[in-house]
């Protein structure tokens, strides 16, 4: 058990002593003085400031239990160490409950006896508030107590008593459980002596974690002499004092996982010797006789193996081995009624089934016995009709022969027509195949084409490369444009005079052709004057032949004619145009 729940038992029952009227609540001044009186016995330091401090909030009314936990668990409990007297303080809080709940109670053991049951129970009792006992561990310290005591167990005197507590649907509290061996219903023929000493024995046990007691002979260290001594087994040590009243203690053999402890022969005048090796020191022991000798061996060495495996005392496994059992037990017997409830409740469904069933069949016969009658009705109607229906179907075969006959014609008709369809299906295949055909030639063309899209795409890459080559040399060439540029407006500027020079040769020839043609006409009127002359001669005088004046020099013919210069004049006149042109290109 863990000690914060082994502290917390023996707290729960003075905190429930100090509650009079059962309310759930106790004074703070009350508090004060079991706060106190906890931190004294358990040896951690008392901060009477602190109470006040967690209740400042709560100056006049009662404290409950809820409140005072979680004080309780961080100034004293969280605190707490391993290092006080467990008896002195299950003591203090004995003190301070027993009074209030045994009273003037006439039991058959003494009130030492009644402690050391109470720190039984608080030992064997369950993990809930409030505390309590049930059969299983009743049992359990009632057969431990009988052992001890010398006795033999009566089953049937239990038993009577279990089917009491089990009828009531009850557990003990401590009082109760105390009341009940102060009772002595389970110790008749015990004087009180034998009773207390086997108490005594189960509490040193179970609370004190004495396995083994009594008295042996130790031989010493230094003198080598053999002295007589009380020994007292715990799980991690052996403890041997002048006396079994344990007033004085000569020392400790702590015992670990390298321990051993072996049997010896005899030697000294000692017998039933056996050897405890520890780690720092061996002892040599000697009891009575050999069955002391092999329990006290047999002892040792189970605790040297439960400290080799980590493991607590057995009297601690075996309790949490009855609370699994309990568990178990509890749960197969919630999953017993819930099955047995399924049991039931399937039952009664197959029960109502049944009963459906039944109702189902009832319902079925008569309604069979109706379906009979309805039968026999209706074959006697079915047979009527059947002779009428037999004399129609006559007239109907006949009928379905005639129209069986036209059947077949229309077969045939259809026979022919399949067989036209099948033409055409062939026909049809036939264009599919041209179809196919040309769509493989239409597939060669659009690969034919792609051919033509790569190489299309080949030349267009030539032709960017010949575009980047013109580009250079444009700008290559971009110099050489600017220079042409400037020259070709210098000429352009030239060409502007001469074109105003020819505009003004133009309007010269123009004036000159319009002159000639006046000339033209006037030797046109002059020459038709003289042809009407001359008709006119010959006509009345014969053949008559004028003599005409010729040109003295050599006429220029131009592309429109005769010209309206001669030579001489358009000498001058290219040389004066020659020296306005050259006074042009001075000027610029």
């Amino acid at each position: 058990m863990p000690l914060r729940e082994e502290l917390l038992k023996s707290i729960w029952h003075a905190f429930t002593a100090l509650d009079v009227d059962k309310s759930g609540k106790v004074s703070k001044s009350q508090l004060k003085v079991l706060s106190h009186n906890l931190c004294t016995v358990m040896k951690i330091p008392h901060d009477p400031v602190a109470l006040e401090e967690h209740f400042k909030d709560d100056d006049e009314g009662p404290v409950s239990n809820q409140g005072y936990m979680p004080y309780l668990n961080k100034f004293i409990l969280d605190k707490v160490t391993d290092n006080f007297d467990r008896q002195d303080f299950n003591k203090m809080c004995w003190t301070l409950c027993f009074r209030k709940n045994l009273g003037q109670s006439q039991l058959f053991i003494s009130n030492d006896d009644a402690f050391k049951i109470w720190c039984i129970f608080n030992f064997v009792s369950e993990d809930r508030y409030p505390l309590s006992i049930v059969t299983e561990e009743i049992e359990y310290f009632l057969r431990k107590l009988t052992e001890a005591m010398g006795g033999s167990w009566v089953e049937e005197r239990f038993e009577d008593y279990k089917m009491q507590l089990i009828s009531k649907e009850q557990s003990l509290n401590a009082w109760e459980f105390i009341k009940l061996m102060g009772s002595g219903q389970f110790s008749k023929g015990m004087d009180r002596q034998t009773l207390s000493m086997g108490i005594n024995e189960v509490y040193h046990e179970l609370i004190l974690d004495v396995l083994k007691q009594g008295y042996m002979m130790k031989k010493g260290h230094k003198r080598k002499n053999w002295t007589e001594r009380w020994f007292l087994l715990k799980p991690n040590a052996i403890s041997y004092y002048v006396g079994e009243d344990l007033a004085e203690k000569k020392g400790d053999i702590l015992l670990d996982g390298n321990c051993c402890v072996e049997p010896l022969q005899d030697k000294e005048g000692k017998k039933c010797l056996f050897i405890i090796k520890s780690s720092y020191k061996s002892f040599e022991i000697s009891v009575s006789d050999k069955k002391k000798k092999q329990e006290w061996i047999q002892a040792i060495q189970t605790c040297v193996n439960l400290l080799r495996q980590g493991r607590s005392a057995l009297h601690h496994e075996a309790r949490q081995k009855r609370r699994d059992m309990r568990l178990k037990q509890q749960a197969e017997q919630e999953e017993l009624e819930l099955r047995m409830r399924e049991l039931q409740t399937a039952n009664e469904a197959k029960q109502q089934e049944l009963e459906n069933m039944r109702k189902a069949l009832e319902d079925a016969a008569s309604s069979a016995a109706e379906e009979e009658r309805r039968r026999l009705q209706t074959q006697t109607e079915l047979q009527d009709r059947y002779k009428v229906d037999l004399e129609r179907e006559k007239m109907v075969r006949q009928q379905m022969e005639e129209q069986v006959a036209q059947k077949s014609t229309e077969l045939e008709q259809y026979l022919q027509r399949v067989r036209e369809m099948e033409d055409m299906y062939s026909q049809l295949e036939d264009a599919l195949e041209e179809e196919r055909r040309a769509r493989q030639d239409e597939e060669a063309v659009r690969r034919l084409q792609a051919q033509l899209l790569e190489e299309e795409a080949a030349k267009r890459v030539e032709l960017e490369q010949i575009h980047l080559k013109q580009q250079r040399a444009i700008s290559e060439t971009e110099a050489e444009k600017q220079e042409l540029e400037k020259e070709r407006l210098a000429k352009e500027s030239a060409l502007q005079a001469a074109m105003k020079q020819l505009e003004q040769l133009e309007q010269e020839r123009q004036g000159a052709l319009e002159q000639y043609q006046t000339v033209i006409k006037k030797l046109t009127d002059a020459t038709n004057n003289t042809k009407t002359w001359k008709h006119k001669v010959a006509e009345h005088e014969g053949m008559l032949r004028l003599i005409q004046p010729g040109s003295k020099g050599r006429q220029i013919i131009t592309n429109w004619g005769p010209a309206a210069f001669s030579d001489g004049e358009l000498s001058l006149r290219e040389k004066k145009w020659q020296e306005l042109k050259n006074q042009e290109n001075q000027a610029q």
